[in-house]
């Protein structure tokens, strides 16, 4: 298992380690970028709750609001779920290393469009996280990416498996069918278009 402390210190992870983030936001340092931006609406956070209600309690461990370190990165994103084996990360921390986390989720927002289909996406399979489930409600569809192959930006998933809301997603090693049925929708807007 990778040591956190193998990740890339740079000025702006000192930064970032150091940032005092507004009520109601939340920043996350990507590839060098310190990103912030406003809090999730009721959709989102129901579809995460979702999510997080499917995944057997005995088992896995489901963490909202947990940064994860991905080694050689200077990154630390915080995924809208993070899912890992009950019992692997013992004790207090705030960077969980991405190779110790089975499942990673991002509820796609009007702002975190591009982030969720394409830096994280790179991201999730440098730090070869398993599988990487994208939720747009703005296209009622699911993206559920395994696989991770490559290192840093050329890092991706060699497979892509979509399914519409109502239809069920199989999510590798956790070994459940999550139902999609109930995930809320929301409208398309304008500059909206998925990478």
């Amino acid at each position: 298992m990778t040591a956190v402390d193998d990740r890339l210190i740079t000025d702006a992870a000192k930064v970032f380690e150091d940032l005092e983030v507004p009520e109601g936001f939340k920043a996350e340092l990507l590839r060098g970028d310190i990103v912030m931006m406003a809090g999730p609406d009721r959709v989102h956070n129901r579809i995460v709750l979702s999510v997080l209600y499917q995944i057997p309690r005995e088992r896995w461990e489901s963490l909202q609001t947990q940064d994860i370190a991905i080694p050689g990165e200077s990154s630390e994103p915080q995924p809208d779920l993070v899912v890992l084996e009950l019992g692997s990360q013992p004790g207090p921390g705030r960077l969980i290393p991405a190779p110790a986390v089975t499942l990673l989720l991002e509820v796609v927002s009007k702002n975190s469009a591009v982030a969720d289909y394409g830096i994280k996406r790179s991201m999730y399979a440098a730090g070869q996280v398993p599988a990487y489930l994208i939720i747009d409600p703005f296209e009622a569809e699911c993206l559920l990416l395994t696989e991770p192959a490559g290192s840093g930006e050329d890092a991706d998933y060699k497979v892509e498996r979509r399914a519409k809301f109502g239809e069920s997603v199989r999510l590798p090693g956790l070994e459940v069918d999550l139902d999609t049925g109930e995930f809320g929708t929301l409208p398309k807007f304008k500059p909206y278009r998925r990478p």
